[in-house]
């Protein structure tokens, strides 16, 4: 039986937008043994999702830690091919360590190497799909993610889900919380009810916009990534700032309105959904200027 180690740790948004080429080598390889190697966050979803038959959890010892290496280089090592998704510069010094030339990613000695010149220039799903293109992987199109979206039912009313969060330590990809608080307000008047969810961090932004609008629900630290996947799955349509939350709404279908800042670049990160005018982008060099009334005009053309 072949045995394949695939590699994609985080954050939520690149886990995402690696379900496609998950599904595109559980199709290629249908009876091989299929492990995947990732951080924490995302096993239990890995766990769940149709695409491997092992999880083993990386825990990322520094490179100083000599058990936490020799533990790490174990876990490495008796695959007949590894393909190395995260293509990070951590994760290409692992093919020192997995001690096989059969490795599809950046190390420069790998019997499939990615050497694309633009790869650094290419949407994060492109560049995926032309990686496993080079070790003979065709695209099996779109994942089934039922089983991302089997929980319980939020309601029986229309509603939209705010993401009103972004990484910690990179604020100007959010909008002010004070904008989000008045389009919740223009939502509701919509006939929509409106879910805030984020990570218990995030709680004090769901408490500025429920200041402005009441009706609105925070769920802020109250959903794990399968329940939250079950609330997209759900919604009306998803607002939110360019992070990892949206790209779970994208893939799973729901109407999407994602805000960039000057942060972060949408040709090579836009979530990408399931087809044509699913999801729309608003760029703004400044979130802080971006008025509620361009977001609602993109609502009412939707709505």
């Amino acid at each position: 039986m072949t045995r394949i180690l695939v590699i994609k740790h985080g954050a939520l948004g690149d886990f995402v937008q690696a379900f496609a080429p998950f599904h595109s080598i559980r199709q290629h390889w249908p009876e091989a043994r299929i492990t995947l190697l990732t951080t924490a966050p995302f096993c239990e979803m890995a766990r769940r999702s149709p695409w491997f038959d092992r999880i083993e959890s990386d825990s990322r010892p520094r490179w100083w830690d000599l058990p936490g290496l020799f533990s790490l280089r174990a876990r490495l090592r008796g695959y007949d091919l590894v393909i190395d998704l995260q293509t990070s510069r951590r994760s290409t010094r692992y093919y020192r360590l997995a001690s096989t030339t059969a490795w599809s990613g950046l190390a420069r000695r790998s019997a499939f190497r990615h050497d694309n010149p633009w790869r650094n220039a290419m949407h994060s799903v492109a560049r995926q799909r032309d990686q496993l293109a080079r070790l003979g992987v065709p695209e099996a199109g779109a994942p089934d993610l039922r089983w991302l979206s089997a929980g319980a039912p939020v309601g029986d009313r229309p509603y939209a889900v705010l993401v009103p969060g972004a990484a910690p330590h990179r604020p100007a990809k959010r909008w002010p919380a004070g904008q989000y608080g008045a389009l919740a307000a223009i939502l509701h008047e919509y006939g929509l009810d409106v879910l805030i969810v984020g990570s218990a961090a995030e709680r004090s932004l769901a408490e500025t916009i429920r200041s402005i609008c009441p009706q609105a629900q925070d769920l802020t630290g109250r959903t794990d990534l399968m329940e939250l996947g079950s609330v997209f799955a759900g919604a009306r349509l998803a607002i939110g700032n360019d992070t990892g939350p949206m790209h779970l709404a994208a893939s799973l279908g729901c109407r999407a309105i994602v805000l960039f800042s000057a942060e972060s670049d949408p040709r090579l990160t836009a979530p990408v959904g399931l087809g044509p005018g699913q999801v729309s982008v608003l760029v703004q060099e400044d979130l802080r200027d971006l008025d509620v009334s361009r977001v609602a005009a993109l609502v009412n053309r939707g709505h």
